[in-house]
């Protein structure tokens, strides 16, 4: 069989689009289109895995993007830093502090009592996984008497605007390096600058911040399990809005131009000598990304523990080497170069026949002889 030309081509890309979009329209009778404020408050986590991955904090059109491309992550995340690219980039925040949170949640699993206390927050993670049925017939009238119970429970007494951190008690009792006052002039910006080996420490929690969180998870996941030696204790976890400053155009006093949604989470590994020959301390991990996405936090955290020792040592596993973890976990890019398999390759696998042909042809001319 030799090499076929296609035609039609363009009607019959059209028409996958509308087949397509048929799919996302054909719900039955009686059923509505998705409102975008629905999918940002009941899919929430969801919302939060797109904007992490996009690389944009804008829950409404990540919302729009999981609409639009049937609630596949990596197309929504893709249609999302796509548009990103269309934007123009305006002003660079100054280092924001993230002990300055409005928190929802807070936990740590290094001390039962932390100042401020433990605060659970929004979790499935101490109720049974067990299948709602009740939710398969919700009325409206149930659905909002949710949030009117949950109002009308809610107590008088308000919370701390914000909680100290866990480290900051460590880092005092000289547990932990304190924190360097080393701070680059300018960001790495993985959006503009290639990856060139060696990395520095921002490029990579960069490059995981905006990581396909099964990526992470499955690479931190070997390192927990043995290819590696990172087991580490969660210091503190915590979920909540962190406000953004910006410069006044006029003055240049910083102001709060809005919060963003955010996920942080900082471990406590085994300890180690301090550099330049000091007194051991414990060493950390840190991870941060948008959205509530916990998982992705922790696997952050232990990958960048792991990527350090990798860093100053050398890589002894997959997941302390840099180059192999860091262009390896980003999802938009690992689906391009699986989905372009899909696209013709009529003329490679064509030659791949002949030689195979070929050396079949030679094969049975050696029997023979």
């Amino acid at each position: 069989m030799g090499y076929v030309a296609i035609k039609g081509g363009g009607r019959a890309i059209a028409g996958a689009a509308e087949v397509t979009e048929f799919l996302r329209a054909e719900q039955g009778e009686g059923s509505e289109p998705l409102e975008i404020a629905t999918i940002v408050h009941q899919l929430r986590h969801l919302v939060s895995r797109v904007v992490s991955e996009g690389g944009v904090y804008h829950p409404e059109f990540a919302a729009l993007s999981i609409k639009q491309s049937l609630g596949d992550t990596l197309e929504a995340a893709f249609a999302l830093r796509a548009w990103r690219s269309t934007q123009p980039r305006l002003l660079e925040t100054p280092l924001l502090d993230t002990a300055n949170m409005r928190l929802i949640r807070r936990i740590s699993s290094a001390f039962k009592d932390i100042p401020g206390g433990q605060m659970l927050g929004p979790t499935p993670d101490y109720a049974l996984r067990l299948l709602r049925m009740e939710l398969i017939d919700e009325s409206p009238e149930s659905f909002r008497a949710v949030a009117r119970r949950w109002l009308a429970e809610l107590p008088e007494e308000r919370l701390p605007d914000s909680f100290p951190k866990v480290l900051d008690a460590l880092r005092e009792e000289g547990l932990l390096p304190p924190v360097s006052e080393h701070r680059a002039s300018v960001a790495f910006d993985i959006t503009r600058e290639p990856l060139v080996f060696p990395v520095p420490r921002c490029a990579a929690l960069s490059t995981m911040a905006r990581g396909e969180t099964g990526s992470l998870l499955g690479i931190a996941y070997s390192n927990m399990r043995g290819y590696g030696d990172v087991h580490p204790t969660v210091a503190e976890l915590r979920v909540g809005y962190l406000p953004v400053l910006l410069p006044h155009p006029v003055t240049g006093e910083l102001i709060e131009a809005g919060e963003v949604l955010l996920t942080e989470c900082e471990v406590v590994a085994m300890y180690d000598a301090a550099e330049g020959g000091g007194k051991p301390v414990f060493t950390v991990g840190y991870g941060a990304c948008f959205g509530h996405n916990e998982v992705k936090a922790i696997s952050m955290a232990i990958l960048d523990r792991a990527l350090q020792k990798g860093m100053r040592d050398g890589p002894d596993n997959p997941s302390e080497d840099p180059e192999f973890v860091l262009l390896h976990v980003d999802g938009v890019d690992s689906m391009g170069f699986a989905t372009h398999y899909k696209m013709p390759h009529y003329v490679t696998f064509q030659s791949d026949m002949d030689r195979l042909r070929t050396t079949q042809r030679k094969s049975r001319a050696k029997e023979s002889a």
